[in-house]
């Protein structure tokens, strides 16, 4: 009896920590992107969300660190939470330096891979520096730029999302609605498998991978994504304002899609790294990486459908 007592009490306090770090996220998201569309103090656009950017891929590109570490795997400790950093606010260089035309979305995410190239080339030269002194270069050199080109680039798309250009006739929110599409759509179907998978999931869709997940979470997750996908751009986009390609049904779809496929992608990585939890930052949800996996996966997804429609 009190075995059951004390799990459910852990059981409790998870949850009250997840809620609890729930609502600093999104109080916090909430703010700065008020701050943000509203240009507070004056400020181009996306320097108020530019933060976040930093603090997720510093604190993931660390979380990443610890992972291989624990596992005996050489990583590059200070070059991948940087290198993730610098790629993940890279396309606001073109936009502030007129270097690119905002009305050209390619343009933008052009500077993203000059950081890309610039991220390697560091890292090659660090290697180098250390050799023969450091234990298989060239695995420790693959492993650093996967992590920080995984981590740096989606977040770059993320970016890239607030930055695409949208009529002066739709409203100063209209800039404001690729990025928040984004999360509330993969949010939307994270809560919902979560939920109805504890609740009436029988059926393991990934038993061997992630055997929490099953098809029924998977279901309710699709259906989750597609009436947030009809709230934010069917109902918020004003009719002379960008749409996403396909609209709002086909965007619902696939980044519901990618971003299981992204939470599924982390599944993959801890297994093999044997952790459960990327981190402890954030409490009961676990770390960084384990927060935005499912939006790693799906952001270039919902970048491709806006700037395609």
């Amino acid at each position: 009896m009190s075995d059951s007592v004390a799990i459910a009490g852990k059981a409790r306090g998870s949850l009250l920590s997840r809620l609890i770090v729930a609502a600093i996220t999104i109080g916090s998201f909430a703010a700065l992107a008020w701050a943000d569309v509203t240009g507070l103090a004056g400020a181009p656009p996306v320097v108020w969300l530019l933060p976040l950017a930093v603090v997720v891929a510093v604190g993931g590109g660390r979380e990443a660190v610890r992972l291989a570490a624990a596992q005996g795997d050489g990583i590059a400790s200070v070059f991948v939470p940087c290198a993730a950093a610098v790629i993940a606010v890279s396309p606001v260089v073109g936009v502030w330096t007129h270097a690119a035309n905002p009305a050209e979305p390619l343009s933008v995410v052009g500077a993203t891979a000059v950081a890309c190239c610039l991220a390697i080339i560091a890292m090659f030269a660090a290697e180098i520096g250390r050799y023969p002194f450091g234990d298989r270069p060239l695995a420790r050199l693959s492993r650093s730029v996967f992590a920080s080109m995984t981590l740096g680039l989606s977040l770059a798309f993320i970016v890239a999302l607030r930055l695409l250009p949208s009529p002066a006739a739709s409203g100063r929110w209209s800039g404001l609605i690729p990025l928040v599409s984004l999360i509330a759509v993969v949010k939307a179907g994270d809560v919902a498998a979560y939920v109805v998978g504890s609740l009436i999931g029988r059926h393991r869709m990934a038993p061997r991978l992630s055997p929490g997940k099953t098809w029924e979470g998977a279901a309710a997750s699709i259906v989750a994504s597609l009436c947030m996908a009809w709230v934010v751009i069917g109902q918020f986009s004003t009719p002379v304002g960008p749409r996403p390609l396909g609209g709002w049904p086909l965007f619902g779809l696939l980044v519901g899609s990618a971003g299981m496929l992204g939470d599924l992608s982390e599944s993959l990585v801890k297994r093999e790294l044997n952790a459960k939890d990327s981190g402890a930052s954030l409490g009961g949800m676990g770390g960084f990486l384990d927060l935005v996996d499912s939006l790693l996966v799906a952001a270039p997804v919902a970048w491709i459908l806006w700037t395609a429609g």
